[in-house]
């Protein structure tokens, strides 16, 4: 049960991330489960494991839906954001080895790639490389308390699709920060790497509180706008 758990967690994520469960969708514990092949039970389980996740809100006698974020709820993701990845990168700059900089490094060649080019298709790209670019980093981080609370604040920017509604100024920033986090890593300074954190996830606020809004005042999440 747990495999079937862990698979249905897996896949109900992944619709979530790429759109196809839009935000505010109502999530029924039978289609799902007929849609995954599995029984209810992994459904619900998968569900709960995603309300931590903050990606599905699970509503008393109501059941559940894709979470939706106001204009408050960003201002809060981040600003935890801004102190537990600070913290993460502080704590990745001593623990790092080569091997994972030389990663970051890679990882970084290949966000500025998708930046350069700029199709909707790259910059969805960009998004997982960014993805796996901070997951190092709190990986490095050796910390499974602090991973588990940046669990649930750091699949936001993902579904916002975050890069597609940055300038090309905020973009070349963007990669500016990648590289110099690196650097900062590589030279093992806990000051240095905390820094450039702290003002690459300002920035990211910035970028994606500065796009257009719904009517109802929730934060617009349509791909590619």
């Amino acid at each position: 049960m747990a495999a079937a758990t862990e698979q249905t967690v897996t896949q109900l994520r992944r619709l979530i991330m790429e759109g196809e469960l839009a935000p505010g969708s109502r999530l029924q514990e039978v289609e799902l489960a007929t849609q995954l092949g599995v029984s209810r039970t992994p459904v619900r389980e998968a569900l709960r494991t995603l309300s931590s996740e903050g990606l599905v809100e699970v509503l008393a006698n109501r059941g559940a839906r894709v979470a939706r974020w106001s204009v408050e709820d960003l201002h809060e993701i981040y600003d935890l954001r801004i102190m537990l990845e600070a913290h993460a990168a502080e704590r990745a700059a001593g623990r790092m080895h080569a091997a994972e900089t030389d990663r970051l490094t890679e990882l970084c060649e290949q966000m500025e790639a998708c930046a350069q080019r700029s199709d909707a298709h790259d910059l969805l790209a960009l998004g997982d490389l960014n993805t796996r670019f901070h997951r190092l980093i709190i990986d490095a981080a050796d910390s499974p308390r602090l991973a588990t609370m940046l669990g649930s604040v750091v699949h936001v920017p993902s579904v916002m699709r975050t890069f597609s509604r940055y300038t090309p100024d905020a973009l070349a920033r963007s990669m500016g920060h990648h590289r110099e986090l690196t650097a900062a890593i590589r030279a093992g300074s806990p000051e240095w790497a905390g820094s450039v954190m702290r003002s690459h996830i300002i920035a990211a606020r910035a970028a994606l509180l500065g796009a257009d809004l719904n009517a109802d005042g929730t934060a617009n999440s349509e791909r590619g706008t």
